[in-house]
């Protein structure tokens, strides 16, 4: 039986794309991946050193030449992957970032763009949120949560004109620096909810602003003022601004993170029905590694007991 030249062409393209996708597919491309990501962080970081850089320019542009050639590689090889149907490596929005950031290495700048570059270079580094799936559930979580924090958002705002209102209202006179206006009011309150150097605000307001906080300010400080009351305001600000706003957060964002992860699981077990023959073929490949592995490990405890055991018949 002859093949036309037609049909071996076919046979090539299916090996090639065989290739790829185990290629794509395999534990130590992606760790490879990785370092070559790491690497590109270290070299951004190298920029930051310019003398240091300059003394081995030439080392550290070749190290720039072989990081690109990886990650073009890279995304050839995943778009080979896909066999016949190279779109579909458009479907991942991961992918999509990889390819962006990749294809910018490519484009042509002038010396006046040195920063900008710089700049894109940088953002190679986060290229490893891709890399591992963890990060990309604590993305996908970010993400799928800020339209829910949109309301947390308007209920902050809210409080802090509230309050920012209330601080100009009653400390705009003692404390013009801090609560003279909306503006600055609000800016202290953000501090407040920082949690950094609150206590000096609220001293301010309990002993006067001739007695603390106001030394290179001194002109003013025109109307000083004691208010005893003082802690009651910035206490029900802490309370109702940090600690429940922070929990609503941190509950949107828990609740996000589920959401991911369950709709990555879907993902993988489309991915099984669409191709199970695939997707049984990974686990005997991955189970295959894992016996190898063991059987390497037992063949050298067998050839190191067999060594021993003459020396002990020799005794």
């Amino acid at each position: 039986m002859f093949l036309s030249p037609a049909g071996e062409n076919t046979d090539e393209c299916g090996c090639m794309f065989e290739v790829a996708k185990k290629i794509a597919a395999a534990p130590a491309f992606r760790f490879f991946i990785t370092a070559i990501i790491l690497v590109a962080c270290a070299l951004a970081a190298i920029e930051t050193y310019p003398e240091f850089e300059k003394k081995h320019h030439a080392l550290f542009a070749f190290l720039e030449r072989v990081v690109i050639a990886v990650f073009s590689v890279e995304v050839a090889v995943k778009i080979l992957a896909e066999g016949r149907q190279p779109w579909r490596y458009f479907q991942d929005g991961w992918n999509i970032f990889d390819f962006l950031i990749t294809a910018a290495c490519y484009l042509p700048y002038d010396n006046q763009y040195v920063t900008l570059l710089r700049l894109l270079r940088l953002l190679r580094a986060l290229r490893l949120l891709s890399a591992f799936p963890k990060l990309q559930i604590l993305v996908m979580a970010i993400f799928k949560s800020l339209p829910s924090m949109g309301y947390v958002w308007l209920l902050m705002a809210v409080l802090f004109f509230v309050f920012g209102v209330a601080g100009v209202m009653l400390f705009g006179k003692n404390d013009p620096l801090h609560f003279g206006t909306l503006t600055s009011s609000a800016l202290s309150l953000f501090q407040v909810s920082t949690l950094d150097s609150w206590i000096e605000l609220l001293n301010i307001q309990l002993y006067g602003c001739d007695k603390i906080g106001y030394e290179p300010f001194k002109h003013l400080c025109t109307s000083p003022q004691v208010m005893p009351w003082a802690p009651a305001y910035f206490i029900a600000f802490i309370l109702s601004c940090v600690f429940i706003l922070v929990n609503l957060f941190i509950g949107i964002v828990l609740n996000s993170m589920e959401e991911a992860r369950e709709e990555l699981a879907e993902l993988n077990f489309r991915e099984r029905d669409a191709n199970p023959r695939e997707a049984d073929r990974r686990r005997a490949e991955a189970a295959i590694e894992k016996l190898n592995a063991s059987l390497k490990v037992l063949q050298i405890k067998q050839v190191k007991y067999a060594e021993k055991e003459p020396k002990r018949k020799k005794r």
